[in-house]
């Protein structure tokens, strides 16, 4: 069974820092691009970050380059997503997702459709 799972989530005040993990289970992560997606309540979902499979390019929203940082271990079939620098606008649900392709990612971020593994969520939350 494919299966992501998100942990590192919490309450951070403006300024500060957390780091998202995305644990694999069930596939061969270095098979697949990886994409970090977040929701805020009311707003639909929008890509954050995404790392193909292949020489590891990553690509990032306007929002969050500079502040976020994607990266992958694949011996420990985790990913992760460094947030520093954080504003309360990034408050929101945070998604991994993983699609098995040696293409997306490559120059763009894919659109959430192209992933079909997803995992179930982590709450950030950016406050004083």
């Amino acid at each position: 069974q494919l299966q992501l799972v998100e942990s590192g989530g919490g309450l951070v005040q403006p300024g500060g820092s957390l780091r998202l993990s995305c644990a694999a289970s069930g596939f061969t992560l270095g098979d697949y691009a990886i994409g970090w997606f977040r929701q805020a309540p009311g707003k639909e979902r929008e890509g954050v970050s995404c790392m193909s499979s292949i020489a590891g390019l990553t690509n990032y929203a306007d929002s969050v380059k500079g502040r976020f940082t994607i990266s992958r271990d694949d011996a420990k079939k985790t990913v992760f997503l460094q947030l520093n620098y954080l504003k309360p606008e990034d408050t929101a649900v945070y998604y991994c997702a993983a699609v098995r392709s040696s293409i997306l990612c490559q120059t763009n971020m894919p659109a959430p459709h192209w992933y079909d593994v997803w995992g179930q969520g982590a709450q950030v939350t950016v406050s004083s």
